[in-house]
């Protein structure tokens, strides 16, 4: 037998007796068995964790460690034509909770939430503190408990905006023994010069409810975020807002970011919007407005003066008081000061150059004018009589003179015979009569309702300017079918009349009749009004430059626009204006308005109705120099008595003004 034979078989009588000695041991069978079924199971149990379960588990690891953390951008900022800030972001600190954070045991969670009101100064609950009345706001623990009910654990809610700056660091000092707190940073309007650009920037507010579903759509956080509602701000939204950033991080047991894992978006900052203001133009304009109302003889509560280039339809100053100052809105007004506001009859968060409803008075004369040469109702030679009064029959009563209409000429000794020139610079009311209504007395044929209207819409009333601001209005342009389906009412020669020197049914804004009377500075180009000159974005390039907008050109000849400048410059030289309007150095044209009124404020206040005498706007408006116009203003006076006395003084104050900065007078 060979040595390998010798070893196989040793080995196998050693397996024999082990074989021998496991069949004689059960126990030991019964163990071998146990040990391979706790392998299986945990082998099944750790494929389910692993292979099964394992998405779900991880999801759920992730959430109590990472979070999305949406990255404020900076708003951006708005700029005067020569780059001076009108408005900046400051930090404001917000103080938030996370539910999913606080600590487990109840006492403890009460614990943190008492000690975070005292640091806050806000009560901790205001459960059955109810004594009737209206419910008093919730405290932090229904604050809390409404989040958690709504199922959002781990979103940041808000418990208190714009804390103090001290106040927010003690609550981050605290942080370890206030699980769950956060203090976070953004960014809030601060508006650099308040009540003066107010009108013009507007001001943000929280996104309502109801249209909560519209913002979110958009990228907006209901929660957070603040929208422009008035406004530049409001206009340019879009521009201005930019775009938010997104992270992922890492936080510990209590909250607190441990790092930053992932950045999905980086944030963009929104652009800048450089205005076509002149900040230091904008400073006189007002002071000089406010001037005006406050003189002895007008104390006018309500006002507009408007600066413009009529070459480009660019809006050098816009002042409308009175006023608000919008840095109230940065972190909520109060109850007071919204208050003071509404209870103000003259509507201080009006923007009154472009939402009153006003009747233009002797101002639209121009418009007239205009029309009336352009469709051969007047020629350079045409002459009218003003007698100081004249007399319309009633169409119905023909033959009785008790039953005829008197109207009468501001002066009533009357102008006698006038050329459209002197019409306009003399500001006759009955020319201006017998050119829109006619004179059946002496066959004189004027343009109608119809016509007037016509050329009242080319000049761009009765339709928004379409200027970069908020709720401004179209006005309204009379016509004889308007004035059925709106009163039911036959359109009269008075109201014809009427409809002529600017009064009436006839009802426009500040602004628009200031873009009118650009239309004559530049010889018939109406453009549209412009706040905005460019927009650039954060590096500074530009991605809106300034382009003048032309809506359209009126098919007035040149011949017929310069008897109406003439008209205008004469108003200045020798006529209504000529006292107070004029500096030496330079020639200005002009139209003066004293519009009569019957509004709530005057009806209330027992000044107008019928058999009162008409309380009176004050209107003026300019432009110069007359050889190549560079600028044009208007000044309205509310209650301003007559246009003449209380208008043109202002109106003078902001030319000479311009003109001296410029050079271009001593």
């Amino acid at each position: 037998m060979t040595r390998h034979e010798v070893s196989q078989r040793v080995a196998q009588s050693r397996w024999q007796a082990r074989w021998a000695a496991i069949k004689g041991a059960p126990r030991v069978v019964a163990l071998c068995l146990l040990i391979l079924c706790i392998f299986g199971i945990f082998s099944l149990r750790l494929w389910n964790l692993q292979f099964v379960q394992g998405e779900a588990y991880r999801v759920r690891a992730d959430r109590q460690r990472l979070r999305p953390v949406t990255i404020p951008t900076t708003r951006g900022i708005i700029y005067d034509r020569d780059g001076t800030p009108l408005v900046r972001n400051i930090p404001s600190f917000d103080i938030a909770i996370v539910p999913a954070y606080l600590p487990d045991d109840e006492d403890e969670a009460e614990a943190v939430l008492i000690r975070l009101a005292m640091l806050l100064d806000m009560p901790y609950t205001t459960a059955g503190t109810h004594e009737g009345g209206e419910d008093p706001p919730p405290g932090l623990r229904e604050m809390v408990k409404e989040a958690v009910d709504s199922g959002a654990l781990y979103r940041p809610l808000v418990v208190k905006r714009g804390v103090e700056r001290d106040t927010a660091l003690l609550v981050k000092q605290e942080a370890m023994v206030l699980p769950g707190v956060l203090v976070e940073v953004e960014p809030v309007r601060a508006y650099l010069y308040g009540p003066l650009v107010s009108q013009v920037l507007g001001y943000l507010l929280p996104i309502p409810e109801e249209n909560e579903e519209e913002y979110v759509a958009q990228g907006y956080d209901p929660a957070t975020d603040r929208i422009g509602v008035a406004g530049v701000e409001a206009t340019y939204e879009e521009a201005l807002r930019g775009r938010k950033g997104e992270q992922i991080v890492e936080e510990d047991v209590v909250g607190q970011v441990i790092r930053v894992v992932e950045e999905r978006a980086a944030p963009l900052p929104g652009d800048n919007v450089y205005l076509t203001l002149d900040l230091d133009l904008q400073q006189f304009v007002e002071e000089a407005l406010r001037r005006g109302m406050a003189q002895p003889n007008v104390n006018s509560p309500r006002g507009v003066a408007i600066v413009m280039n009529p070459q480009t339809g660019e809006i050098l100053a816009l002042v409308s008081l009175p006023t608000y100052d919008n840095n109230i809105f940065t972190q909520g007004p109060s109850a007071q000061d919204l208050q003071t506001l509404y209870d103000n009859p003259h509507r201080p968060l009006l923007n009154h150059a472009i939402s009153d409803r006003l009747p233009p008075g002797s101002t639209f004369k121009i418009v007239v004018a205009a029309a009336a040469l352009q469709e051969g109702v007047l020629t350079p030679r045409t002459r009218l009589t003003c007698p100081g009064k004249i007399v319309v029959p009633n169409k119905y009563y023909p033959n009785d003179p008790g039953q005829a209409q008197p109207f009468y000429c501001w002066n009533r000794h009357g102008h006698g015979s006038l050329d459209v020139v002197g019409g306009i610079a003399q500001s006759c009311d009955i020319f201006f009569y017998k050119v829109g209504g006619g004179f059946e007395e002496t066959g004189f044929e004027g343009l109608g309702v119809e016509r007037i209207a016509h050329y009242a819409r080319l000049f761009g009333f009765g339709e928004p300017t379409g200027v970069e601001l908020t709720a401004e209005i179209s006005g309204t342009v009379p016509t004889a079918t308007w004035k059925r389906l709106t009163y039911g009412e036959s359109w009269s020669t008075g109201d014809t009349y009427n409809l002529a020197i600017g009064q009436g049914y006839l009802e426009v804004t500040p602004l628009q009749m200031l873009n009118a009377v650009n239309v004559v500075a530049n010889g018939g180009t109406l453009y549209r009004p412009r706040i905005v000159h460019h927009v650039t974005d954060a590096q500074g390039n530009v991605v809106q430059p300034f382009e003048p907008e032309i809506i359209r050109t009126l098919p007035i000849s040149p011949e017929n626009w310069s008897l109406v400048q003439q008209g205008m410059e004469g108003a200045v030289a020798y006529g209504t204006a000529a006292r107070r309007g004029q500096i030496e150095g330079l020639r200005i044209a002009g139209k003066t308005g004293t519009a009569q009124y019957c509004d709530d404020i005057a009806l209330a206040t027992g000044e107008c109705g019928v058999g009162y005498a008409q309380p009176e706007h004050a209107w003026f408006a300019a432009f110069a120099p007359v050889e190549k116009p560079e600028v044009s203003v208007l000044v309205f006076l509310y209650h301003g008595g007559e246009g003449s006395v209380a208008a043109v003084p202002v109106a003078r104050e902001i030319l000479e003004y311009y003109f001296s900065r410029e050079g271009a007078i001593p």
